[in-house]
């Protein structure tokens, strides 16, 4: 497990080994107001409070960072790091990221061909991949998770017990659904500290499962709870 994750951690690392378009762009900072990567061009840091963030096609940045607000990245989009307090993260495809996204109230979801070099984590929000590869961690406390077809993901899946740490937090009734789906590989454990409801399918590699058990399946989905 140990070499598949150093082979994906590499060769993730490789795409950023040349100079990034974004180590030299203008910042943008606002308090109030949304914030738009204009197609083609390089940005620094991208800093807002009460706004959105979009990145446009084959634009750049440093990082993007929200409270109040979603990013909205498309295709063929170059970032060190995506991170929002109240809002989502979506990706569209081959978005590349050496860094990693975050969300505390908020889903994240990348497309087809992505690459994100560290982890992705939400507190209250799903998470899912599609064809994309993780060098880090996936976690979660209150939320979703699914590595979609022919999704890798270096590191472990997790959902955390919630704690005083994560207060306040909107803890759902209903167990959090967890897909590993077709083709798609978890080089570490899958741990998982409160109960939820988990689904393997028969083509899909996982490292050690703790605290539930598998679900295995045939098909292009999972089966409804």
């Amino acid at each position: 497990m140990s070499r598949n994750r150093n082979a994906l951690c590499l060769s993730i690392a490789l795409v950023f080994a040349a100079p990034a378009a974004f180590a030299a762009g203008e910042n943008i900072d606002k308090i109030n107001g949304s914030i738009t990567a204009e197609a083609g061009q390089g940005y620094g840091n991208l800093e807002t409070v009460n706004g959105s963030i979009t990145l446009e096609s084959g634009s750049s940045a440093d990082s993007a960072e929200t409270v109040n607000g979603s990013i909205r990245v498309a295709d063929n989009v170059q970032a060190r790091s995506l991170s929002t307090v109240n809002g989502s993260i979506r990706a569209g495809g081959k978005a590349q990221l050496s860094g990693g996204a975050e969300t505390v109230n908020g889903s994240i979801f990348f497309d087809r061909g992505s690459r994100i070099g560290d982890g992705v984590t939400t507190v209250n929000g799903a998470i899912g991949l599609v064809e994309t590869e993780v060098g880090g961690d996936i976690e979660t406390v209150n939320g979703d998770i699914t590595v979609g077809i022919g999704s890798h993901v270096g590191g472990h899946v997790k959902v955390e017990k919630p704690t005083s740490n994560w207060m306040p937090i909107n803890l759902n009734k209903r167990k959090p659904r967890i897909v590993i789906g077709p083709n798609a590989v978890v080089d570490g454990p899958l741990i998982f500290e409160r109960e939820v409801t988990l689904y393997v399918h028969n083509t899909a590699r996982t490292g050690k499962i703790t605290g539930a058990t598998a679900v295995r399946y045939d098909g292009a989905r999972a089966p409804q709870d």
